[in-house]
């Protein structure tokens, strides 16, 4: 079972590396703050050419996302539709840009 650690870490990261227009679209820092078990927080760095992926908050984020380490791990599997789980409170965008949310959701679709 995978968690948000390693969506986070590795995941990301390989997706990245095989898309790095994707880093290019999105080309700013983003917070995870994952609650529940297996929680953290992770930042995201897309302006950097590679090592986007840290551990603990760093530099200042256009854009917080705060979801569970469940539901995380169920957007990335396709279980729980993203437009959804927004909807429905269980995943947090700080500020609320949906330009950058959509680039994102193709960061984790």
């Amino acid at each position: 079972m995978a968690s948000a650690q390693d969506i986070l870490e590795q995941d990301i990261p390989a997706v990245l590396q095989q898309k790095p227009e994707l880093a290019k679209d999105i080309n700013s820092v983003i917070h995870f703050n994952i609650t529940g078990d297996n929680g953290g927080t992770w930042t995201l760095d897309c302006t950097k050419p590679a090592g986007w992926v840290t551990k603990g908050a760093e530099g200042t984020p256009k854009m917080t996302v705060t979801v569970s380490n469940d539901d995380f791990v169920k957007i990335r599997a396709k279980q729980l539709n993203a437009q959804m789980a927004a909807m429905q409170g269980k995943l947090k965008f700080k500020p609320m840009d949906m330009a950058l949310a959509m680039k994102l959701a193709k960061l984790l679709g």
